[in-house]
């Protein structure tokens, strides 16, 4: 099994064309050093497609939220430290084509470096097989990490009123969570809701 193999085994996702994975997982360190193109663009594209995707997400089933409730909770997402924590979760350093003197240094493992790199691997799905498999994937990513619990949880939610679903997902002014626990809220929250069309007995600690 090649170094390539080992990510894609790594994110559960097979590339039909390989070089779009080199390429964003490619540093404008190593680019320049060998000539070659950059994960630049695909950074760029990537960090558009993620944005709607959870945009999407959050308008299909958030919709007693307002606009500006909507937005802070796609920023949750769409961060610089999530996506941190995701190319961590997966290893990417050990992946990132860089640089001579970034390699010396650590450059690989820096968050900027990492965070980028996820957007650019999601554009490169997207042109290897198109916007619902892109979706797919980012859902994969949301039921990885489904099962973590929400610690800040004080109350059991008896509505799903804008304003609790906001305090529940833990998004205003004074603090954004990152991806992971949004994530989580998220599947909490579908879990409520399905247990109150169900009638049945809500039990918090079994939700996570």
């Amino acid at each position: 099994m090649d170094k390539l193999e080992i990510l894609e085994k790594n994110i559960g996702y097979t590339f039909k064309n390989k070089a779009l994975l080199k390429n964003a997982l490619t540093h404008t360190s190593y680019a320049y050093e060998n000539h070659i193109q950059s994960n630049e663009k695909l950074e760029f594209l990537g960090d558009s497609i993620l944005e709607f995707l959870s945009s999407k997400y959050i308008y299909n089933n958030y919709s007693k939220l307002k606009e500006g409730e909507m937005t802070k909770v796609r920023a949750t997402v769409v961060c610089e430290d999530s996506l941190y924590k995701i190319a961590d979760k997966h290893n990417f350093s050990d992946f990132l084509y860089v640089g001579k003197s970034e390699r010396m240094h650590q450059g690989n493992r820096k968050i900027a470096m990492m965070a980028d790199s996820v957007e650019a691997v999601i554009a490169a799905i997207y042109f290897d097989s198109g916007l619902e498999e892109t979706e797919k994937f980012i859902h994969k990513l949301k039921c990885k990490y489904n099962k973590l619990k929400i610690e800040t949880m004080d109350e059991r939610l008896t509505t799903v009123e804008a304003h609790k679903t906001m305090n529940f997902l833990g998004v205003n002014k004074n603090k954004k969570r990152n991806i992971v626990d949004t994530i989580s809220a998220v599947y909490i929250l579908e879990t409520y809701l399905n247990k109150l069309k169900n009638n049945s007995k809500l039990d918090w600690k079994s939700s996570s």
